[in-house]
């Protein structure tokens, strides 16, 4: 009796021990596998990298699922994104910069695509752009150094939603004179473009956006400089006038 008993307890202890040891082994299994997963390949429409907290800090995605404009890890309609991409993020979870691009056959028969990359101020926007565009049988390519206003970006936002609902007349004067009254201008510093007529530039430009400096290359080959005032009068040129 006693041996029996003794038999039945070792056969429940052992298999008491083997359930533990399989849980123990599974869990340490499966927590390894959520921190490091190696595949070969990967389908999916949007991907979300994020800090240890949540922050977001880039997002890469097809076209039906990008993001909108997001500041502060909150969420608004973006006004004009509609293209698949690498958005990025800084710190706060606010968009920083991004690489968008798209391409297809344009209805007039003509390729079309474009890419760009572009980085962003402090809740502001592009400051630094690098862009690529087809279209209609013409191409374009540029690079941008610009300054923003001074102005956080949340700030403009929280303004647009305010008037997202007024007729069109009335959102436009509110919106010119919110402009005038923050003083709201973008200024770009340098253009650096290969043109739609096949021409490429050079334009340098002062703090307040005034074009100062341009060299430009015509599409017939022909090579000039000018030097403006801060009123966009030529003031110096190479060729002369008389020269040309």
């Amino acid at each position: 009796m006693q041996s029996s008993f003794g038999q039945r307890f070792l056969v429940i202890y052992s298999g008491v021990l083997t359930a533990v040891f399989a849980v123990t082994v599974l869990s340490g299994f499966v927590g390894t596998a959520t921190k490091k997963t190696t595949l070969d390949e990967l389908t999916v429409q949007r991907i979300n990298v994020v800090e240890p907290d949540g922050t977001l800090r880039m997002v890469i995605s097809n076209k039906a699922t990008e993001p909108g404009l997001i500041i502060k890890s909150k969420e608004h309609p973006h006004p004009t994104r509609s293209s698949a991409g690498i958005i990025f993020y800084n710190d706060e979870g606010t968009e920083n910069g991004g690489l968008t691009f798209e391409g297809k056959m344009g209805k007039d028969g003509q390729g079309e695509s474009s890419g760009h990359l572009s980085f962003d101020e402090y809740e502001q926007d592009q400051a630094f752009v690098q862009e690529y565009g087809q279209q209609e049988g013409k191409r374009y390519a540029r690079l941008v150094f610009a300054d923003n206003p001074h102005v956080p970006m949340s700030k403009v936002v929280e303004f647009t939603e305010s008037i997202s609902q007024l007729p069109a007349d009335e959102k436009k004067k509110r919106m010119a004179e919110f402009i005038a009254s923050n003083q709201y201008k973008v200024k770009p510093r340098m253009v650096l473009a290969r043109m739609p007529d096949e021409s490429v530039m050079l334009g340098l430009n002062d703090s307040e956006g005034r074009p100062r400096i341009r060299m430009q290359v015509a599409p017939d080959g022909t090579p000039s400089l000018q030097m403006l005032d801060d009123k966009g009068k030529v003031i110096g040129q190479m060729p002369s006038t008389a020269a040309r």
